[in-house]
């Protein structure tokens, strides 16, 4: 006689995963349908965490205050797996509490506030934010009472409520969620934690019981993605999630991987050091100047004139003393994608001076900041691999103990902006 599959395990991931939509979209304005989905599928991540290899931050960031990222954090806090609460923790404490092999979801509110400049830009919090993004890589203690190195597990999902942006490093490892205030006319169920939250806890628990039964497979999962490297990293436990559940959330899951990536890379500012190699590629343009043998070359006096004198760019004030950037700063940010100034000879009235060839910049330009007028349209600058036909959502692992969603979610849009 064949053995009935346990209730947990025929539960219906899709269904479960549109209740959180509604109650996200119940009590929160967020900025658009792929936003709702992502912060529900980080949600149901965190349920599964001892599947991922990388556990993804989620950034909720606002322009201003009252734009609705603490409440989100509420209902955060009231569906993630072991919510742990915090305004304001020291590193040390953070450590201890993650450290174990069942860490719980830290979640820090008001997040703007440790990595301010009026707090220094705490490092040490930031440093175990960007290790445990990736199992396996702790942090090391001295312990004087054992007199040994102790290591100290970091690994754990995370997010962040602020105003303004976190520092990059963990951006890069986050879904960045871009709260904004709520507009006339939209409107939301308030939000009482004594009231509310014991639903949404039951709903937590339903969460953890579909995914907690398919942890073996979810740790299997291999996902096709629409995006590469780190954001792959990032995104991929909210896709194998989405995945698993079925129904229409393996398409929204990707289309929200590519929108708030997109967004997110589209809001970032490049380093000095990615500013300079495009400014330099206009100042290339702008001087038409070339050794005597014809080949595309700049003398430096020029290229730092050229700098200098963009009153959009940060060169004429560069430097701690605001003195601008020098001949010898120049070499050194250069000097970080091997190219160096050497002795060119020019026609006059240059003669021979100090300068840098074209040639040299080619590969750094290609890799870090390709031209966007030379990208044939439609081509990302890195190719990405194809999100999957419909009919095959990325599951590329026999997933027969759950019931797929023959549903369609009816609230995509509701209560979104």
């Amino acid at each position: 006689m064949t053995q009935p599959i346990p209730a947990e395990q025929t539960a219906d991931g899709a269904a479960i995963l549109d209740q959180l939509h509604a109650c996200l979209t119940k009590y929160v304005i967020l900025p658009s349908p792929e936003a709702v989905d992502a912060v529900a599928l980080w949600v149901a991540a965190t349920h599964a965490q001892p599947a991922w290899a990388h556990a993804p931050r989620l950034v909720i960031r606002a322009p201003e205050k009252r734009c609705g990222k603490s409440r989100l954090l509420d209902v955060v806090e009231a569906t993630c797996y072991a919510p742990l609460i915090t305004v304001n923790a020291s590193p040390a404490a953070v450590y201890r509490a993650i450290g174990t092999d069942d860490p719980p979801t830290l979640l820090v509110d008001e997040a703007d506030t440790i990595f301010g400049a009026a707090a220094e830009a705490n490092e040490d919090l930031r440093g175990l934010l960007n290790a445990g993004h990736q199992r396996n890589r702790p942090a090391i203690r001295w312990d004087n009472n054992t007199r040994s190195l102790e290591k100290i597990p970091t690994f754990a999902m995370a997010a962040l409520a602020g105003i303004g942006a976190m520092p990059d490093t963990i951006e890069d490892r986050a879904v960045v969620i871009r709260m904004r205030r709520r507009a006339p006319g939209e409107t939301v169920s308030p939000y009482r934690h004594r009231r509310d939250s014991p639903a949404l806890r039951t709903l937590a628990r339903q969460l953890g019981t579909w995914l907690r039964a398919n942890l073996r497979d979810l740790e299997a999962a291999e996902p096709a993605m629409p995006v590469e490297d780190r954001a792959a990293d990032t995104w991929e436990p909210l896709v194998a999630v989405a995945d698993l559940a079925g129904g229409t959330w393996p398409q929204r899951a990707r289309r929200a991987c590519e929108t708030l990536t997109a967004q997110r890379d589209g809001a970032t500012v490049p380093s000095d050091r990615i500013r300079l190699l495009v400014d330099c590629r206009t100042a290339f343009r702008s001087a038409g100047v070339t050794d005597n043998q014809g080949r595309p070359a700049i003398p430096s006096s020029v290229l730092l004139d050229k700098l200098r004198s963009d009153p959009e760019a940060p060169w004429a004030e560069y430097g701690k003393t605001g003195g601008g950037l020098t001949a010898m700063k120049l070499g050194q940010l250069l000097a970080e994608y091997e190219i160096r100034s050497s002795n060119i000879r020019f026609g006059p009235p240059h003669g021979q001076v100090k300068g840098y060839y074209q040639a040299d910049f080619d590969d750094a330009w290609h890799r870090y900041c390709p031209d966007p007028d030379q990208t044939p349209e439609g081509e990302p600058s890195q190719p990405s691999q194809p999100s999957p036909p419909s009919s095959t959502p990325g599951r590329v692992i026999p997933l027969g103990r759950l019931k797929p969603s023959h549903t369609t979610n009816t609230n995509t849009t509701a209560g979104t902006a």
